[in-house]
């Protein structure tokens, strides 16, 4: 069955000004649209999120992918990162963010998922929506009332995780499906662009520079001029096609979807 969904796609990532070492990896490849963050010293976090993306590449050139299909590889993914770990160094994690192609009845729909910080957007009619949200302590403030959006962009807080794919983490990963439309703009990132970026100005850059490509490209060098201060990691998909919804609800081929289908209002945490 078709996944009734056609996209393109673009992807940039930079090490930064401040690090000697890109700990980020990405695949931008229909169908599958992942950002990961590694984490740990010694190369730790460059293995792990590397890891990570390696599980998911045989699944390119599928037309769309099941949710049984994502959790089996994050489960492989949890267990290849678990073994870079070794008594000398127990700190390997990555994050891990992003969409996948789906197909309810033949219709294309976005399955998102997310673990850790890195952030999935939607710009759609011309609004800026963060999908994701972020496990993180400032996150879990914002959301107890402790702290306001502005007061986590500066809190010293920021940068505490409280979910990884390794790291010691036993969290696991969110899951969110919601319909494609036409239209749609998807973009993937890891903290790198969003701790120097505020939403409002990547929603700008989105909406104006049309090609993917460009726009990936234009918000990493925005990122570099504003500090650069970590790896930055961009990945945009766009919707170029998307298939009459049927209306008839989730069919054979999603009724094994255990997820949230409409995401949650997430509070910016930077």
């Amino acid at each position: 069955m078709s996944a009734g969904l056609v996209v393109a796609s673009g992807s940039a990532t930079h090490v930064g000004l401040r690090r000697a070492l890109n700990e980020d990896s990405f695949l931008a490849e229909a169908p599958v649209f992942l950002v990961a963050d590694g984490m740990g010293g010694h190369e730790a976090g460059e293995h792990a999120s590397a890891r990570v993306v390696e599980e998911f590449s045989p699944f390119v050139g599928r037309e769309w992918l099941g949710v049984t299909e994502v959790r089996g590889a994050l489960e492989r993914a949890k267990a290849g990162v678990e073994d870079l770990s070794t008594a000398g160094n127990g700190r390997a994690g990555t994050t891990l963010s992003g969409v996948v192609v789906a197909s309810v009845d033949g219709t294309g729909y976005w399955l998102a998922l997310n673990i850790g910080d890195s952030r999935t957007y939607r710009l759609a009619e011309g609004e800026l929506e963060q999908i994701s949200v972020d496990h993180s302590v400032v996150q879990e403030l914002i959301e107890a009332g402790e702290l306001t959006p502005a007061e986590a962009a500066t809190d010293r807080r920021r940068n505490i995780i409280t979910r990884a794919i390794g790291a010691s983490s036993s969290g696991d990963a969110d899951f969110w499906l919601f319909p494609a439309e036409e239209g749609d703009r998807i973009m993937v990132c890891s903290d790198g662009l969003t701790s120097e970026l505020t939403d409002q100005r990547i929603g700008e850059l989105l909406s104006l520079v049309a090609d993917p490509q460009q726009a990936a490209d234009a918000l990493i060098a925005e990122a570099l001029q504003s500090g650069g201060h970590d790896n930055i990691t961009v990945v945009i998909v766009d919707a170029v096609r998307v298939s009459s919804r049927p209306g008839s609800g989730l069919g054979s081929d999603g009724s094994d979807i255990d997820v949230d289908t409409l995401p949650r209002a997430a509070g910016g945490a930077r």
